[in-house]
């Protein structure tokens, strides 16, 4: 059985921290290679694509998939990427874990998440991305404005505000604007932990109770497998036997028509499945970091504010709403900040 190296383990567990923290995987190398870090080569540059295989790679969660890759000639033992010539097996616990299977999914909804917002977005600032406007969608960007004179400052403001006919309505923000009303909004979660822990214990419970889901599963892989085996019997009935084609064709058509549906709705019990594991180490993740905070913040925190904000999405000038990564959403004022 494979054994974890300390030190390996050590830069493994940081590229996941960085990551779930809101870095890049550009970021992430560039850091790693400031902190003389060497990779798994051992050498001092750090590949981007290294960093995203790190972070992609179940084997650090303790499980494998046996036949990544497969030996198409066995004289010169040239191997190639598995694309679906032979089969997968994905084992579990197969050796001991450096990253927990709660962190890791963490990290693919992370993955997941920016794909959606259009890829791995830049990490010059913690607000990049997460900053959107409540009127057209678009993500708020930097703007220096009076630039080269005394006033020259920073504003966040809506890349798009002025790219169409009718200009959004939303705001502009200054950083310091931004850190405050977080500060509030996170005093407000620490002030009222004990009821947020309540209302939480019964959403896990919600979203640990996947029995019906399963057993419906369970459910739909039988007839599937029935449907796989009517059909092998029925095609090797028509190599035996003369049928008449276009009943066989109208019957197998019939046949895989049940079994596309059927596995269209194993897709989806699997995507639902999925989706409230994700949200149930999201919301342990949540309250994990919540629980250490018994102090009141006195000044803004970068790496709560990576580790929790989805977005802030600006409604108007006085009022924002702030999308945890949990799923949970607050709106708070504007006004007086």
């Amino acid at each position: 059985m494979p054994q974890i190296v300390e030190d390996e383990a050590m830069t493994i567990r940081l590229i996941y921290k960085l990551f779930l923290e809101g870095h890049t995987p550009s970021s992430i190398a560039k850091q790693l290679m400031s902190l003389n870090i060497l990779s798994p080569t051992k050498r001092q540059k750090w590949p981007v694509s290294t960093v995203i295989s790190i972070l992609k790679n179940e084997k650090y969660k303790g499980d494998a998939i046996l036949q990544k890759r497969y030996t198409t000639d066995f004289l010169t033992k040239k191997t190639k990427t598995n694309e679906g010539e032979v089969p997968q097996y994905y084992v579990e616990n197969s050796h001991p874990a450096i990253i927990p299977p709660e962190t890791f999914g963490l990290v693919q909804e992370e993955f997941a998440r920016r794909k959606s917002k259009g890829g791995y977005t830049a990490c010059q600032s913690c607000f990049s991305s997460r900053i959107i406007c409540g009127d057209c969608g678009s993500a708020y960007g930097s703007k220096v404005w009076h630039a080269g004179s005394k006033y020259q400052h920073t504003v966040w403001q809506c890349n798009n505000k002025f790219k169409e006919k009718d200009k959004c309505s939303t705001p502009h923000l200054y950083d310091e604007t931004i850190k405050k009303i977080f500060v509030e909004v996170m005093n407000h979660l620490i002030k009222n932990k004990a009821e947020i822990f309540e209302n939480y214990r019964l959403m896990i419970e919600k979203l640990t109770d996947c029995q019906n889901l399963e057993e419906e599963l369970k459910k739909v892989d039988e007839e599937c497998s029935s449907i796989e085996m009517m059909v092998d019997a029925f095609v090797s009935e028509n190599t035996r036997v003369a049928m008449d084609q276009e009943e066989y064709q109208r019957r197998y058509n019939t046949y895989a028509e049940s079994y596309d549906k059927l596995r269209n709705r194993h897709m989806a019990l699997t995507e639902e499945i999925r989706k409230r594991e994700a949200q149930k180490n999201q919301i342990h993740d949540f309250l994990g970091i919540l629980e250490k905070r018994d102090q009141l913040l006195t000044e803004f925190d970068e790496t709560l504010w990576r580790r929790t904000i989805l977005e802030m999405v600006v409604l108007s000038k006085d009022e924002v709403n702030f999308r945890f990564k949990d799923g949970a959403e607050i709106k708070w004022p504007m006004k007086g900040i």
